[in-house]
């Protein structure tokens, strides 16, 4: 516990660290945006923004918030948690192009990073959610995710867990008029716990934090060339403010929080990087808002941690930093950046990462002799495995690579020892 009261308390003066760091690389200012604040909010004058310390956010609920993020057992199949997409363990994210949910099933975009995600007053790539426990609503019912029907399903499984009704009971009791787990254990308690847990993934204390701060040793030559060139290219017209991504104090409208991508499609090279990364294959917001005018419209990522969260754009086709760092300069910028400005770029970059906190897998509740997920609930994936073993995907074509491919590892080996067997006896006469 007292590990955790460290945390709450360190917030606090993370928050204030994030804001204070941007100070030099926002020094051109391409959004033109007021100086930027010293400490957080604490009123509404930053509309839609998810206050990184709530007084609320007790030990108990970010515990409770951390088994449920880490819970598999609220996916169809059992094996899907929040953890699976956003790696704790990690950069925050899966390190994978796009996500993978149950049956395998991947979603259209990558996974954007959960560490820091209490700074943003927006969420998801295309913006529909506004806060952390908005966010944590979608994934549970999304069919390439989670997979569960409805969200009472998921909540019947907690339900049917005794300690975690009394956690529940613990830090919502005072919030219901009634004993009765279906009015304790309900979306919104369970979304507001994870979010409670999600606003304690900070990473403080970066080398340019370190820099603005006022060590000049924290930044080598090379970053400190990376940050000129960052913003003579005029990267920060978009990653911009405390999380380099443009959010923060920003109007009611939502006004540069979205930036569209790309947006020189008539640059040479930015074609062929649209073809090769598919970087033109989703809406984007417009997939929301239904407007044309939304259309390849993306929320801007931060770039805190940036190093650590490849593969990057949203289609997550793009391999590596420097390569990142050349197409958004052809295609948001209309620039072509030397072989040596990338590298210090990428340089500059890494120094934006900060100390991440430790994680622990906490133990999960279980049910007393009694599974928490059906037996019934991976009857679905139980089909396609069957579909594979008869010889056929899930199209119906005949001779799948992998099946013919491990039949003919076989066969070889088996063959092998054939011979070398036969030599050995030869030997021996």
């Amino acid at each position: 516990m007292g590990r955790r009261r460290h945390w709450i308390l360190l917030t606090v003066l993370i928050s204030v660290l994030l804001l204070i760091g941007v100070g030099a690389v926002n020094a051109q200012d391409a959004n033109e945006t007021d100086e930027l604040p010293v400490e957080p909010p604490t009123d509404e004058s930053h509309p839609g923004y998810e206050y990184i310390q709530q007084e609320d956010d007790t030990e108990e609920k970010i515990a409770l918030g951390e088994q449920l993020y880490f819970d598999p057992r609220i996916s169809e199949t059992g094996t899907i948690s929040c953890n699976t997409c956003h790696n704790v363990m990690e950069g925050g994210d899966d390190s994978r192009p796009v996500a993978m949910g149950v049956h395998g099933e991947t979603g259209p975009v990558s996974s954007p990073t959960v560490w820091n995600s209490g700074f943003h007053h927006t969420q998801f790539w295309d913006g529909r959610a506004d806060t952390l426990a908005e966010q944590a609503e979608g994934p549970i019912v999304a069919d390439v995710e989670m997979g569960m029907p409805d969200h009472e399903a998921a909540l019947d499984r907690v339900r049917a867990v005794d300690d975690y009704v009394e956690q529940y009971d613990d830090v919502y009791g005072d919030d219901v008029d009634v004993d009765d787990p279906e009015e304790l254990v309900n979306l919104e308690h369970t979304t507001d716990a994870i979010a409670a847990y999600e606003r304690t993934l900070v990473t403080p204390n970066s080398s340019y934090d370190q820099y603005v701060e006022g060590d000049a040793d924290a930044l080598d030559d090379q970053q400190l060339a990376g940050m000129e060139s960052f913003q003579e290219l005029g990267c920060q017209s978009c990653h911009s403010g405390p999380m380099f991504s443009g959010q923060w104090d920003e109007p009611e409208s939502g006004e540069g929080v979205y930036q569209a991508h790309p947006v020189h499609e008539d640059n040479a090279e930015c074609e062929q990087y649209i073809d090769e990364y598919d970087l033109m294959d989703h809406p984007g917001r417009m997939d929301v808002t239904d407007d044309e005018a939304d259309e390849f419209m993306y929320k801007v990522p931060t770039l805190r941690n940036v190093e650590h969260t490849a593969p990057y754009m949203h289609t997550g086709q793009v391999p590596d930093l420097e390569e990142s760092i050349r197409v958004m300069s052809a295609c948001n910028l209309d620039e072509d950046p030397s072989d040596e400005e990338v590298e210090d770029i990428a340089a500059f970059l890494t120094s934006l990462t900060g100390e991440y906190p430790d994680q622990e897998m906490p133990r999960l509740p279980n049910p007393s002799g009694e599974s928490m997920v059906p037996m019934d609930a991976d009857t679905e994936f139980e089909d396609i495995e069957e579909e594979r073993d008869d010889g056929t995907d899930e199209e119906g074509d005949d001779d799948i690579p992998g099946l013919t491919l491990g039949t003919a590892v076989i066969a070889f080996a088996i063959a092998t020892a054939a011979v070398l067997i036969g030599y050995s006896r030869r030997l021996n006469e």
